[in-house]
């Protein structure tokens, strides 16, 4: 004899109802759930819950989610009002009896219903299969074919030009093999007519030795065009026009911006080459710092923070001069809320971003602003405040950084007594 649910509740709106069924423990591999437009039925062992609903509802849209040991069934309303009750108001058990085998005779028409529309999608899933397998090897076929088709023509046009060679030097070379003192004039006069007919054919040029010979077949060969000479060797100037920096010369800085410059071409040049053994194991392109950078900041981008630290993790193992990759990691920081490894890893970004000058500024920028925030975060308000002082020193146009700037010197001046 089952235990009767009676613990449940429900909730509703204009055109759903919703139950709460506590499962008392039980797995959700182990809850039997049958709904009809007019019946529920929710059975886990030994607990049944039986509902004779009020007013029809939608059966297609009807849905249930297991989990946090309650069950949650959704039913859309057929008629959108108001229910006075969830439960139709019925004594009799011939009624109730008919309303269950009802919903047990529609239950079973839609599962063999479902049946066959699975049996139809998975035949025609095969059907596709096959038939796309077969338009493969067809289409293979007739490649196969054309290449041995394209073959057997080379072959034969190898065959047929070889033919037409033999039959050219034969032509050729037998009058003049059989040369007499009488004769060779004429001899020679009908060889040139002939070669010069199949010439003008076969669009080939041949060039004879001037003159009446009795040569043999190898100096019949010497007429050759002469090729040219290779070309002589020689060396080109090459001169780089100098980079001209847009600052004035009286304010000029080149000579930091010179400094800048190596910097950074060495940085791009530094590796480590022990390190790039040890990952052998991977691709080039996984093994590049730049494309590891990359995918840190897609990481990033997604909300994905630490692998976006792992990314950068390998960047600065494989590459450590790019200040680049300390100052994003030290966003990922703080938005995991490492504030100590933030104010660490911009500070390296700040040391590597040396010397100062209008190429790394706006890097500067961004990097005082993230150790700003990382101190203020730590409640170190005033060396917060430096940094955004420094930063909007670079950027003092900048009116978010501003705004940001006189909130902090108002927590300052708040905190002091």
């Amino acid at each position: 004899m089952p235990l009767i649910v009676k613990d449940y509740s429900w909730t509703q709106t204009e055109s759903t109802v919703y139950l709460h069924v506590p499962l008392k423990g039980a797995k959700a591999e182990h809850v039997d759930i049958l709904s009809t437009d007019e019946y529920l039925k929710v059975h886990f062992p030994p607990f049944l819950l039986e509902v004779f609903l009020l007013e029809a509802v939608d059966e297609a849209r009807s849905s249930a989610k297991l989990g946090n040991g309650v069950a949650l069934i959704t039913l859309p309303k057929r008629i959108h009002r108001p229910w006075d009750n969830l439960v139709l108001s019925i004594n009799d058990k011939q009624t109730m009896k008919a309303i269950r085998e009802r919903a047990l005779q529609t239950h079973m028409e839609n599962t063999a219903v479902g049946r066959r529309e699975k049996a139809v999608k998975k035949q025609q899933e095969k059907k596709y299969s096959l038939e796309t397998m077969m338009k493969l090897e067809q289409e293979e076929r007739e490649l196969i074919q054309k290449m041995k088709d394209e073959e057997r023509e080379k072959a034969t046009a190898e065959m047929e030009g070889w033919k037409i060679r033999h039959k050219v030097q034969t032509a050729v070379e037998e009058p003049l093999l059989k040369l007499t003192n009488g004769d060779t004039v004429k001899t020679i006069h009908q060889a040139t007519r002939l070669l010069l007919s199949i010439c003008f054919c076969f669009n080939v040029l041949i060039f004879l030795p001037e003159g009446p010979t009795t040569s043999s077949r190898a100096g019949s060969r010497k007429g050759q065009v002469d090729l040219p000479a290779p070309r002589s060797s020689g060396k080109i100037q090459i001169k780089f026009t100098p980079r001209a920096f847009p600052t004035a010369l009286r304010e000029s800085r080149v000579p930091e911006e010179e400094e800048w410059l190596r910097k950074q071409a060495e940085a791009r040049r530094a590796g480590n080459t022990e390190l790039a053994v040890e990952l052998k194991d991977l691709n080039n392109e996984e093994r590049n710092p730049d494309w590891l950078k990359e995918k840190g900041d897609k990481y990033f981008a997604t909300g994905n923070y630490h692998g976006a630290v792992n990314a950068y993790n390998l960047a600065i193992r494989l590459n450590s001069k790019i200040p680049a990759f300390y100052s994003n990691r030290a966003a990922c920081h703080l938005k995991l809320r490492n504030l100590h490894k933030a104010v660490e890893d911009t500070s390296h970004a700040l040391d590597l971003l040396t010397p100062p000058v209008a190429d790394n500024a706006s890097a500067r920028a961004r990097a005082h602003v993230r150790r700003g925030t990382a101190f203020c975060e730590l409640e170190l308000y005033t060396e917060g405040l430096q940094d955004y002082l420094a930063a909007l020193k670079i950027d003092p146009q900048n009116e978010v950084l501003q705004a940001d700037t006189n909130r902090i010197r108002q927590i300052i001046q708040g905190c002091r007594p």
